[in-house]
């Protein structure tokens, strides 16, 4: 029942970023979490086109996750790469057997920790702007009800990110989401600060960056801003009580 109740206030703050002001990031990032913590999943990595068609990283469950995703860029292969540009989701039940496709990536992913990724493509009808990337620790397909959710998921946050009609039209669009990347380059620089700072890991720097952010009523990327530009000190943001942010399913 607490997975089903998880699920339901899931969608519920997807759809609320359809009718209010929503930070993409924090939106992203939400998704990215809920993702390991309902599916049967290790890790999630979500990216996003800048207006070159460009992808980039924007939200991610873990550190390592994270820089998965950005050696998958820099190589310029890897799963959500083919599911962006092909605008289907690409499923791979072992990445061990996978460095033929991909000679950098696979080995890569499986030295991080992960033997299988499904990755599905964020789209609305002809427009696709990114890709969202499941990692497994085990090589075996996701199960086909997570991946019904999965789906689902996805396309509610496509619909979000595409949900105001002028956003439609291209330049309007590639403008929203380079603010959007934009300032997830700030967020890194403050998630360095604060770790530098509090000696932690940078994980935890971000926990306490949303969790400052949400308990002040503040958007995160205003949040991140303050701190780069000195205007909210590191000491203000304390560590959150232990447990603050729940637990999650582990794989």
């Amino acid at each position: 029942m607490a997975q089903q109740d998880l699920l339901t206030r899931t969608f519920v703050q997807l759809a609320d970023s359809l009718v209010d002001e929503f930070d993409i990031i924090d939106l992203l990032t939400m998704l990215a979490d809920r993702c390991v913590e309902l599916l049967d999943v290790t890790a999630a990595g979500i990216l996003l086109a800048d207006g070159d068609g460009k992808l980039r990283v924007m939200a991610a469950s873990s550190e390592a996750v994270r820089l998965l995703e950005l050696f998958q860029l820099q190589n310029d292969e890897g799963p959500c790469l083919e599911a962006h540009s092909g605008g289907k989701p690409v499923v791979v039940g072992d990445l061990a057997d996978a460095s033929k496709r991909w000679p950098r990536f696979a080995p890569e992913a499986v030295s991080a920790g992960f033997r299988s990724v499904y990755a599905i493509p964020l789209r609305l009808r002809s427009s696709t702007i990114g890709a969202l990337n499941l990692f497994r620790a085990k090589p075996e397909v996701l199960p086909e009800d997570d991946v019904v959710v999965a789906r689902a998921m996805a396309d509610v946050a496509s619909i979000a990110i595409l949900q105001d009609q002028s956003l439609r039209e291209s330049q309007v669009l590639a403008g929203q989401l380079q603010h959007a990347l934009d300032s997830r380059v700030t967020i890194e620089q403050a998630k360095g600060m604060l770790a530098e700072r509090g000696q932690v890991p940078m994980e935890e720097a971000f926990r306490r960056l949303r969790i400052y952010a949400r308990n002040n009523n503040h958007q995160l990327t205003a949040v991140a801003f303050a701190v780069v530009n000195g205007d909210l000190q590191l000491d203000q943001i304390s560590a959150p009580p232990a447990g603050h942010a729940g637990k999650r399913r582990g794989n």
